[in-house]
């Protein structure tokens, strides 16, 4: 138990000095949460016992079941170890599509409104989510800075406070005016009856209806319907008690006169240019000091990962200063993976220090690390199979797989070279089996969650206690084979 504790600890410990402070943090709890609890198992709990005296077992507490199969795996267990491991190492072009998804949003449920709501939002580029921000030292610069990243296939949209300005203003403003001309004498009468009487707006209602009818006559299609449709809103109205055109008139004209008034300014433009351009636009895109800012869009859906890995990707090459959300999430990735690998690398040559100084035989550390590694990557293998993938949530559950895998793969290793024999119906197996069914209740809690951060976290924990599991249970003790003393006294009998 010192020597489980002691190497899952130093596992834990090794997470520190990574750069992913979540992962740090959680070493630092482990690694403390593991010390605690050996200093309990070996007083309080003594204690425990001592006082409250429980009754022996009446019967032993092994799996005497699993005797034939203990027998049978003895009898084949070279077939047994080779074959496992061809098929894990077949499986291990597998390791290669292991995704993990770098999307911080795809932890939240999309059944929430405002989740639901952003993920919308998002999908439409005028937004601008997961778009890449660059600062130039002039807006010249940022134009022609925008100019050439406009050449990578990757890039759907860029936008400078050039952008605000249009391009072929004399002529759109010619075609404009030449419009305005033509609407004047319908959007300017000469004469215009700001207070007309009730009979005058029946009588007009009426006519209006009269006309809509003619225009869709019988035709069909949704303009011809929407016509009849409207011309039996207008004989309503227009047969209807004075108080409802009333009202009918507060509702439709007041905005219908706004739009008209919106309408006459649009038809009267002046050219723009970035000096009358409003305030609020400037300051976005324009710092006081003269540094323009670059906006990118992805082309594609900026909602998918592929698409914004390749993206930020592409631009950094370019413009290695680029920021912005595309940019930080696969940072984050980088980031937090090259924590894990660090981590991983520091624990596992820590745990193979100390096994070495322990056991003080190369060949009984890897009889303990090799189950280790193997239940690793079976975990990794089966993620790309049933598609799950590694996010920021459940894969911290890596670290938990290194620490309690390693504990088991201990407790066995000693056990062999204690000279222990039918390990798979041993009590140890049953001790083992039932510490790792309290873990996986607690595991599985987390999958029944509604989040899907937290059910995701609780999958790869249950997957990764499953592995681990059997790879002490079933093959660790194959590869281990019979203990040291009952081999030389067989050869000695030989």
């Amino acid at each position: 138990m010192a020597l489980a504790a002691a190497a899952t600890t130093i596992g834990f410990f090794s997470f520190l000095p990574t750069a992913y402070r979540g992962l740090s943090q959680l070493g630092q709890i482990a690694g403390c949460g593991m010390l605690i609890a050996f200093a309990t198992s070996i007083t309080l709990l003594p204690a425990l016992l001592k006082v409250l005296n429980p009754p022996g077992e009446p019967h032993p507490m092994g799996f005497k079941f699993l005797a034939p199969i203990d027998r049978f795996a003895e009898r084949h267990r070279i077939p047994i170890v080779v074959g496992t491991l061809v098929i894990v190492l077949a499986l291990s072009p597998l390791l290669y599509f292991v995704r993990f998804d770098f999307n911080p949003l795809n932890l939240r449920s999309s059944k929430v409104e405002s989740v639901a709501t952003f993920l919308s939002l998002r999908r439409d580029p005028e937004t601008g989510a997961n778009s890449i921000e660059i600062s130039a030292p002039t807006l010249d610069a940022a134009n022609a800075m925008a100019k050439r990243l406009a050449a990578l296939p990757v890039v759907g949209r860029i936008v400078t406070l050039s952008s605000f300005v249009p391009d072929d203003q004399d002529e759109k403003l010619k075609r404009i005016q030449e419009t305005a001309k033509a609407l004047e004498a319908a959007l300017n009468p000469p004469k215009l009856d700001l207070s007309p009487r009730d009979g005058d707006n029946v009588d007009d209602l009426t006519a209006t209806a009269d006309s809509l009818r003619k225009i869709a006559g019988d035709q069909q299609g949704p303009g011809a319907a929407a016509a009849s449709r409207t011309a039996d809103l207008f004989t309503r109205l227009a047969e209807a008690d004075p108080s409802m055109r009333t009202k009918a008139t507060a509702v439709f004209v007041p905005p219908l006169q706004a739009s008209l008034d919106g309408l006459r300014r649009a038809l009267n433009p002046e050219k723009v240019t970035i000096d009358n351009l409003p305030a609020e636009i400037k300051d976005n895109w324009l710092a006081k000091d003269g540094h323009a800012r670059v906006q990118l869009l992805p082309k594609g859906d900026p909602n998918d990962n592929k698409v914004l890995k390749n993206f930020a990707t592409a631009v950094l090459k370019v413009e290695p200063s680029a920021t912005g959300t595309a940019v930080s999430l696969v940072a984050s990735e980088r980031t937090v993976l090259g924590a894990f690998i660090e981590a991983g690398i520091f624990a596992l040559v820590a745990i193979a220090l100390l096994l070495w100084i322990t056991l003080r035989r190369l060949g009984d550390v890897l009889l303990t690390l090799v189950p280790l590694l193997l239940a690793g990557v079976v975990t990794m293998e089966i993620c790309v199979i049933i598609g799950l993938p590694l996010n920021f949530a459940n894969i911290i559950a890596l670290p938990l797989l290194l620490g309690v895998g390693v504990a088991f793969k201990i407790y066995y290793i000693m056990a062999w070279r204690a000279g222990k024999t039918s390990l798979l119906e041993s009590t140890l197996t049953r001790a083992v089996v039932f510490s790792a069914m309290t873990t996986a209740t607690a595991f599985g809690s987390l999958w029944l969650s509604n989040d899907p951060g937290i059910s995701s976290m609780g999958a790869l924990m249950a997957l990764a206690l499953v592995c681990t599991l059997a790879a002490a249970v079933l093959f660790q003790p194959l590869l281990m084979g019979p203990p040291r003393e009952r081999a030389l006294a067989a050869d000695d009998q030989r």
